[in-house]
């Protein structure tokens, strides 16, 4: 905890500097980590080393942000900004919930602070694997307007009561889904398990869906939301459900494609998964 909170103290472009300094290092090591980030992002056209190398050292600036996006949450909301806030208040003018999807893409911890300015935020969470942070990502969790239910059963209801009073609620939508709660869908070409219940929610309660990601801007100068609202007909069929959530996805990460999250085993093949489709390549 205190690393952490002597971190926070640094200034936001040295934090930056020194996890992309700190990410090429670790990129430079052969292995797992290193081998799936460049498999991940050329699958998705991306399969220039310079390329990896950049994505690595923007993952390890987005490590290195997060203690002060925790404990100077104020300070760096102050450094966010968009030019495409007009997406969010025309949902908001339709006085419906708000389902935001938020791939692990850029900074993905400023994005639920930034949403608490539009009112309260309901987002669901699992315990840090490791003990240590738990008391950080606790104070991260307590602000005004945000509020954190677990990854079960009980924040999905909680999730459903939120936006049936017309609030807002955001969900990682690029997570290896549990049992039961996945398809395969593509993912930049490759059949991905994919959750079904972002969808599920949509449906249910009828509430606009945006995804948005907050771009990490260049000499620490902060953030910039993107915003990219669903069509307002959605496919009943939740294959179809999945495979536009994305496409959209992949439209968002296609903006900033350096700071997507490639190391994160997305072609996951859970033991519990249902079959591959027939026309699979894996």
């Amino acid at each position: 905890m205190l690393l952490i909170r002597m971190l926070a103290m640094l200034p936001l472009p040295v934090l930056h500097g020194l996890g992309r300094f700190l990410g090429r290092c670790v990129y430079a090591m052969p292995g797992r980590y290193r081998d799936r980030l460049r498999a991940n992002a050329g699958q998705a056209g991306y399969g220039d080393p310079a390329f990896a190398r950049r994505a690595a050292a923007e993952t390890g600036a987005m490590i290195m942000e997060t203690p002060k996006v925790w404990l100077r949450t104020e300070a760096c909301l102050r450094r966010t900004h968009s030019d495409e806030e007009h997406v969010v208040q025309q949902a908001l003018s339709e006085g419906r919930g708000i389902l935001y999807l938020t791939p692990h893409l850029g900074c993905f911890e400023i994005t639920a602070r930034h949403l608490t300015r539009y009112g309260p935020l309901t987002v669901m969470y699992r315990p840090p694997r490791y003990a240590a942070l738990e008391p950080a990502m606790e104070q991260a969790r307590n602000i005004p307007g945000l509020r954190a239910v677990p990854a079960n059963l009980q924040g999905v209801r909680e999730f459903v009561r939120a936006l049936k009073r017309g609030e807002a609620v955001g969900m990682l939508p690029d997570q290896v889904p549990g049992a039961g709660d996945g398809v395969w869908a593509p993912f930049f070409g490759r059949p991905a398990l994919t959750m079904t219940l972002a969808g599920k929610l949509a449906l249910q309660t009828g509430v606009a869906v945006i995804l948005l990601a907050g771009e990490r801007l260049p000499r620490g100068r902060g953030w910039r939301m993107h915003y990219l609202r669903l069509p307002e007909s959605l496919p009943q069929d939740p294959v179809e459900l999945a495979c536009l959530i994305n496409r959209s996805m992949e439209q968002l990460i296609r903006r900033f494609p350096e700071q997507y999250l490639w190391s994160y085993n997305r072609y996951k093949i859970p033991s519990d998964a249902p079959p591959l489709p027939d026309d699979s390549h894996q």
